[in-house]
């Protein structure tokens, strides 16, 4: 929650669950087009809308087709490629500030009091820890991400490989990629393992595949509170309850037969906490998990990495430096598992990315120590 001036009292709180800035002055409406409301936004005056519901939800669709124009595809170069992702996260980044201009006000006890409003109440308590004394103001369109977010929650995501629903709230990455969880399903086991470690569990969703598969002790961690509050309740739904969680950067103490993790993929910043499950600076977390990963596994053990290619294919990460990063860490590729993209946008035809998701592979990478007296494998 960030302070500003309002038309209406001299400081009201604002929040968001980007990195932006938020707006120097926001004055109170019932009505405004959406012309007028992109020119106070391009002066960093957000609207906070006290009119129709409806018609709030309306003005922000025409605000958005003002904002957003097809973006004109990348040139062929991999420095040119590189450059228009870079151009197109700043216009993501740019046109999202402008969006989230149009803003309604969250009153105590996360009401809503706008006419033929919908009762937010159970939409926001899945987003924030407890019930706000204080009013504040909410860009529409990230509540309007919230609503349906829990709609997601309540639902849930059907994995095939635990023939059972996985619910996220709001915060928590959503293992709608199905093509990964199927490679950690189908990936052979090592022999006689009996514990395993999760990294950054999200879900929970790896974990309940390996126990699943019957892995009889398996450790799952996450630094992000949320994450840990949706595994562990996933974990209960599923009745799962040997596994046990902790909130922690990486590992658990001790070692274990099998180490998995689902690492960001791209090493780019995030502009959000839910960001933050897709975007690695400098690929911080993989490399800080390539390096402690050996002191964790027992003799004979694996590491399961599951990663895409598709920092490869936006110019982001050199062929071959995931090679360079497991020999520098003192891991050879005991085998792989290669999976297609299966989700809606690998075949979007409009996604300014869509040169690159067409050729992105995921792959799990099955990973052993090197024996002191044996050369690494060629891969």
């Amino acid at each position: 929650m960030q302070p500003i001036t309002t038309s209406r009292t001299p400081v009201m709180f604002w929040h968001t669950e980007s990195s932006q800035k938020p707006p120097r002055h926001a004055v109170f409406a019932d009505r405004l087009s959406a012309g007028a409301l992109l020119k106070a936004a391009r002066d960093h005056t957000a609207t906070v809308w006290t009119g129709d519901f409806h018609q709030a939800k309306q003005v922000l669709a025409a605000l958005k087709k003002r904002v957003r124009s097809p973006a004109k595809p990348p040139a062929a170069t991999a420095t040119d490629i590189q450059t228009a992702f870079h151009r197109h996260r700043l216009r993501q980044a740019q046109q999202s500030r402008l969006i989230n201009m149009l803003a309604v006000e969250i009153l105590p006890d996360f009401r809503l009091c706008l006419p033929r409003a919908p009762d937010v109440r159970a939409a926001l308590t899945d987003v924030f820890a407890s019930p706000n004394r204080e009013p504040f103001l909410l860009p529409l369109n990230q509540l309007l991400g919230f609503i349906g977010a829990h709609e997601w929650h309540k639902k849930g995501v059907f994995v095939d490989a635990l023939n059972a629903r996985i619910h996220v709230p709001f915060g928590v990455f959503s293992p709608l990629r199905g093509e990964y969880l199927a490679l950690a399903a189908d990936a052979p086991l090592p022999g006689g393992v009996q514990t395993a470690f999760d990294i950054g569990t999200g879900s929970g969703v790896l974990a309940a595949v390996l126990a699943k598969r019957g892995v009889a002790r398996i450790s799952a961690t996450d630094n992000n509170p949320r994450a840990i509050a949706c595994a562990r309740a996933n974990f209960a739904r599923l009745g799962l309850n040997r596994i046990t969680l902790l909130q922690t950067d990486l590992f658990p103490d001790g070692r274990a037969d099998l180490i998995v993790c689902n690492p960001p993929w791209l090493p780019a910043k995030p502009t959000s906490a839910v960001e933050t499950a897709l975007y690695d600076p400098d690929s911080a977390m993989l490399r800080a998990f390539l390096k402690q990963a050996a002191q964790h596994l027992n003799p004979n053990g694996e590491i399961w990495l599951i990663m895409s290619d598709l920092a490869e294919h936006l110019g982001l990460r050199a062929p071959d430096e995931l090679n360079r990063l497991f020999q520098a860490a003192g891991f050879s590729v005991k085998g792989r598992l290669n999976a297609r993209p299966t989700h809606a946008k690998a075949a979007a035809a409009d996604d300014p990315l869509a040169f690159a998701r067409r050729r992105e592979t995921t792959t799990l990478y099955r990973l052993q120590p090197v024996s002191p007296f044996q050369p690494p494998e060629a891969v």
